[in-house]
């Protein structure tokens, strides 16, 4: 069985209820969630050895997001224990016309203020295939730039594969601070995974012909940002999700692979959108487990698509599908209709 190790963030997540306002009732539901949590979780429910590393408080809340992984199959072996809190954000799901709203309350967390010898990286890799993690957290300060530059060292040392979603969160960190961390840290990349406008925002690298917010994705203009980035790193395979917004509810979904010399594009999904967050992290997982089952390009990336596309429609952030759920659509079928 395949191991691989992802290391970011787990935050609590408040949500009202269903598509309501904040606060037009007086309740908001408590789920867990954070970028590499979710790969580690889909990956865990496509049967392979995924281990979490962060640093969470040791409190019942801090328990909470350790008890939430281990439910669904994590290895939680390696998260430090510490700090006073976990990071909070705060969703409110569009529909329609009306986009979702994210309020991030992260200040200060318990992985925010961790110190990069706390993490033993030559005991969390023993045995490792692969590493993952996203813009995210190197985005949380310079001490999460080392711990990251630390785990790839290490990961690289050891022949171990190396994927990043570029993830770039403007909250966080500006594009000046994106670029000069993610330069560094994507020297040690093999995997580099992007929405449409992650290499735009962190490397200045841009679509031609191409308008997100009206709705146009040109192909020709992705396949070269694939190929300026490849130029520019010793990335393996660039892989780039494209998400058509026609509203908050439907959206197509799609993706492209490059790998230094061909480009592959997938099928594309109409989405009617239950729950969008997590959508991205459901890819890169699937294009992880797809490329670790020595799947071709096409098929690992086919596998990821289909995978994210089932996100979709699920509530929470974490992907709670099996392989023959994402078998099964990327095969054809997507008829949503009643098993029995």
């Amino acid at each position: 069985m395949a191991k691989v190790v992802t290391f970011g963030e787990i935050m609590l997540r408040l949500a009202p209820n269903g598509y309501y306002r904040f606060f037009q009732n007086d309740q908001l539901q408590a789920t867990f969630g954070g970028g590499e949590a979710n790969v580690a979780v889909s990956l865990a429910n496509f049967g392979l050895h995924a281990a979490f590393v962060t640093k969470l408080p040791a409190h019942a809340i801090g328990q909470g997001a350790v008890n939430s992984l281990r439910t669904l199959g994590v290895d939680t072996s390696a998260i430090v224990r510490g700090g006073e809190r976990i990071g909070v954000y705060y969703l409110e799901k569009g529909a329609s016309q009306r986009g979702s709203v994210c309020i991030y309350d992260r200040a200060n967390s318990a992985i925010q203020l961790s110190q990069p010898a706390e993490f033993d990286w030559d005991t969390i890799l023993d045995g490792a295939d692969w590493f993952h993690f996203t813009g995210i957290t190197p985005a949380l300060g310079p001490n999460l730039v080392q711990a990251c530059l630390d785990a790839c060292a290490a990961a690289k040392k050891r022949g171990i594969k190396i994927s990043c979603d570029l993830n770039y969160r403007s909250k966080l960190w500006s594009r000046e601070e994106a670029n000069a961390a993610m330069s560094q840290l994507c020297r040690f990349v093999d995997v580099c995974i992007a929405n449409e406008e992650d290499a735009k925002d962190v490397f200045g690298i841009a679509a031609a012909h191409s308008d997100i917010t009206g709705g146009k994705l040109d192909r020709e203009g992705y396949r070269s940002v694939a190929k300026q980035l490849t130029d520019r790193f010793p990335f393996e395979k660039v892989a780039i999700t494209l998400r058509t917004s026609r509203s908050a509810s439907d959206n197509d979904w799609a993706a492209l692979l490059w790998d230094g010399k061909d480009c592959l594009f997938s099928k594309s999904y109409s989405l009617h959108i239950v729950d969008r967050v997590g959508g991205g992290d459901s890819f890169g997982a699937g294009l992880i487990y797809g490329l670790l089952s020595g799947m071709d390009n096409q098929s690992a990336l086919e596998f990821a698509v289909a995978a994210s596309a089932l996100k979709h429609s699920i509530e929470g952030d974490y992907n709670r599908v099996s392989v023959a759920e994402v078998q099964k659509l990327a095969g054809g079928d997507g008829s949503g209709r009643v098993q029995r």
